[in-house]
């Protein structure tokens, strides 16, 4: 089986059309939060993941900010604009699916989070120390989580517990997991790693193989949307550096 998994989508849909375009084939989809928040086609978006096959997917911490869970005064000033524009633009039965998402899954040998397995709603897990507190947080040998927008793997020595090691992943890069890992795979609609392209995993649990990918989209497309909308000027120039 073929699992295609997905993060940060942030109301992108071209580039969330792109990854299940070059994806393809796939059976299930993993989809670790923020489906909202930034872009310029929360329902789209929404309506759409929900539509894959066997989708798994967690809340993300602007899933929940539109909500209510989180305060949006904890938002910078552009992603409270962005959310205070979601509230007058998401349909209600998509608030309902999204109020619907858990925090955090657990099946067969794999947890998923949005933001860290300890905290999945809020902590970023951007570095040893803190990789390091959260390999204790759940039980199975693979954590999927998102957040951050930057593609990795945290890894756990096998002999030596308390050392743990940071993999960043170029492109097309096929590995397997033996060891206890924390795994990102950055994000569809607003990648932060200086690459523009969408970033997404395939995992084949026949050959227990997994492969990061990176795939274009029409970045202009999706920047004038942004500003049609009145979204802020910084959520449309992001997407061409990647930052």
């Amino acid at each position: 089986m073929r699992t295609l998994i997905i993060s940060d989508v942030h109301a992108n849909l071209t580039a969330l059309e792109a990854v299940l375009a070059d994806a393809e084939p796939y059976d299930q989809v993993w989809c670790l939060g923020d489906v909202v928040g930034y872009g310029p086609d929360p329902n789209e978006c929404i309506e759409r993941i929900q539509a894959l096959p066997q989708l798994r997917c967690v809340m993300g911490n602007h899933d929940a900010a539109i909500l209510s869970y989180i305060d949006i005064e904890a938002f910078n000033l552009e992603a409270r604009a962005s959310l205070e524009w979601l509230e007058t633009t998401l349909k209600p039965e998509n608030r309902s699916w999204l109020a619907g998402l858990e925090y955090r899954l657990e099946f067969d040998d794999i947890t998923l989070a949005h933001g860290s397995p300890r905290n999945p709603i809020w902590e970023y897990i951007m570095d040893l120390s803190t990789a390091k507190q959260n390999m204790t947080a759940f039980e199975t040998p693979i954590c999927l989580v998102g957040h951050t927008h930057i593609p990795c793997i945290f890894k756990m020595d096998g002999e030596k517990r308390s050392s743990t090691h940071l993999y960043l992943m170029p492109p097309d890069d096929e590995f397997t997991l033996e060891q206890k890992s924390i795994v990102n795979p950055g994000s569809v609609g607003q990648p932060r790693d200086h690459d523009p392209r969408a970033s997404y995993l395939i995992f084949d649990n026949k050959e227990n193989v997994w492969v990061y990918h990176r795939t274009a989209y029409d970045i202009e497309a999706v920047q004038k949307r942004i500003l049609a909308a009145g979204l802020p000027i910084r959520h449309a120039s992001r997407l061409a550096e990647g930052w």
